[in-house]
Formats: C-alpha cells, sequence, structure tokens
C-alpha cells in the first residue's frame, strides 16, 4: 500500500527504519527486530541504502523480504550518490516487479573520506531532480527527508525550506525529520514549513537513546544536538548501561507523547535494528493514546 495513503487514512502512523545488515548474524537479528516490532502494528518500515554494489543489492533485497516474509509495508531508501540515471532506473525497476510501492527519494551524504557530494556523471544532483525523475517515470509514492535544526549544508532555515519545498513540488507526498531530542525544533520547523506553503505531512524522525556514547557520535555525524538536560542526566548515569538505556527509553516516550498530543501525524523510529528500546517506546504509546484529543491541526496536515 502506498505511504501516503496510509497517513491520509490512519493517524498517528508509526515506524521504523532499518539498515541492510552485513553479516548472517546480522540479518538474522534484522528479522527477529521486525517480528517483534511488527506485533505492536507498525505501519510501515524503510530500508536505508548505500550506493554502489551489495549494499545497493541488499537493500532491494532487505525490503523484498520484509514485506515477503514479515508481512510488512516496506519503503526503500534511494540515493544519488555514485549513480547513474541508468543504475538508479535498474534499482526501481526491481523494486517495481518486487511489488514494493513506496521509496524514499534523497541526495545521500558525500563518500567517506570526501567532504562535498559531487553530482555523478549521468547522475542526478539533489533529491528534488530524483524525485522528479521518479514521479515522472514511475508510479510509487516517495518520501522525502527534511532536517528540524536545518540541514548542514543550508545557511539558513529559510533556504533551507526553499529547497524543501522543491523537493515536494517535484513529487513528495510525505517528510520524515532528522532525529532530535527537542519538540520546540519540530514545532518551529513545522510552522515554518508551513508558512513557506509545504503541506504534506511531517513525520517526526525519534531515537531511543539506548546508550550515551554511540548516540552521541549518530548526532556528531547528522549535527543534531542533544539537549543540556538530557545530556547531564545522561552523564548522571556515570556509564551504567542500564541507566542510559531505561533513561533514554523514558525520554522518548514523554518525547513522543507529546509530540503526538499535539497532532503531529506519526513517529518515525530510529530503532538501529534492535528490537528492546524502539518496543519499550511504541508500547507505551499505544498502551497511554496520547494522541487521543490531539490540538495543534495544522501539524497533522
Amino acid at each position: 500500500m502506498r505511504i501516503g495513503e496510509i497517513i491520509t487514512a490512519k493517524r498517528p502512523v508509526f515506524s521504523v527504519e532499518f539498515f541492510p545488515p552485513k553479516t548472517d548474524e546480522g540479518r538474522v537479528q534484522l528479522f527477529e527486530t521486525a517480528r517483534t516490532l511488527a506485533e505492536l502494528e507498525l505501519d510501515f518500515v524503510s530500508v536505508t541504502y548505500g550506493a554502489g554494489g551489495s549494499t545497493r543489492d541488499g537493500t532491494v533485497d532487505i525490503t523484498t523480504a520484509l514485506k515477503d516474509e514479515v508481512g510488512l509495508e516496506v519503503m526503500a531508501h534511494l540515493s544519488c550518490v555514485g549513480e547513474t540515471a541508468e543504475g538508479l532506473d535498474a534499482t526501481l525497476d526491481r523494486l517495481r516487479e518486487a511489488g514494493i510501492d513506496n521509496i524514499f527519494a534523497l541526495r545521500g551524504d558525500p563518500p567517506r573520506g570526501e567532504a562535498d557530494f559531487v553530482q555523478p556523471e549521468g547522475g542526478f544532483g539533489s533529491a528534488a531532480d530524483l524525485a522528479g525523475h521518479i514521479s515522472a517515470n514511475y508510479d510509487f509514492s516517495i518520501g522525502g527527508a527534511c532536517f528540524p535544526e536545518v540541514h548542514p549544508e543550508a545557511p539558513d532555515l529559510d533556504t533551507d525550506l526553499t529547497y524543501l519545498k522543491t523537493k515536494v513540488d517535484a513529487g513528495a507526498e510525505f517528510l520524515i525529520t532528522q532525529l532530535f531530542f527537542d519538540n520546540r525544533a519540530y514545532f518551529d520547523f513545522v510552522e515554518a514549513a508551513r508558512a513557506k506553503g509545504i503541506e504534506v505531512p511531517i513525520l517526526a524522525g525519534i531515537i531511543p537513546v539506548t546508550g550515551y556514547a554511540h548516540t552521541k557520535r549518530i548526532c556528531s555525524l547528522c549535527d543534531a544536538s542533544i539537549p543540556v538536560e538530557l545530556e547531564a542526566a545522561m552523564l548522571a548515569a556515570e556509564g551504567d548501561p542500564e541507566a542510559e538505556f531505561n533513561l533514554g527509553v523514558a525520554y522518548a516516550a514523554q518525547q513522543s507523547a507529546e509530540l503526538l498530543a499535539a497532532g503531529a501525524p506519526g513517529i518515525h523510529f530510529y530503532a538501529l535494528n534492535k528490537a528492546p528500546a524502539t518496543r519499550a517506546v511504541l508500547g507505551a504509546l499505544r498502551a497511554a493514546q496520547p494522541w487521543r484529543g490531539a490540538r495543534g491541526q495544522s501539524l497533522t496536515q
């Protein structure tokens, strides 16, 4: 089913991002995680994409298997990095033949060791270009990424939103945010996006902190900030893994509940292919249902 239609028909939606594992053991863990989280009625899952070779093929393989073997609705990430239009079309053709309905169109980060993105010869230079190409030649439901704390390469929020609107105009039916910890960043971002004429649903990207040091490394890679209060609480745990896990779950549950109570259309969990933290947060949300009587209707568009 098309994710754009799922979001229109049902609020809130819950989804999870996975990545293609590099080992047989990792694959077993991923599918155990997927089956565990599927019991909590996920609306869809996404599978990240790596440019070229086995990583790209792994996206197609894992996406297809999650659909066929686990019965989940799926979305494949697709990136411009290192790809020609012809190569991307070959991947899109494989996904279409496998019955996949949804694509997450990304420009992609520069390859490791390179400071700047360089448009591949015969390829695309932006997610908007990729989304436009897919819209013109295929019938996928297209999602796009957005950045509540502003894309690292954008000079300011207005410039970032001006570009984001071109992505939506090119065919993105919904957006998923980069991870964030401060809900005010999301609320302000959505308000600014609406003022810019961006009306598609904006799902909130949440990562339950299961280990502070690891999460801090992830944040440094994507330029996401950790609130001073959360950092202080994590430091107070003094490296105790159980304390960090419990704090991370509690924070993510409270953060998600506030977002949903304010009318956010859904939560997209960055689960890192592991079930326990996301299962705990999603289970708590299913039980409490903070979205009942949600206010802030502008967030649900």
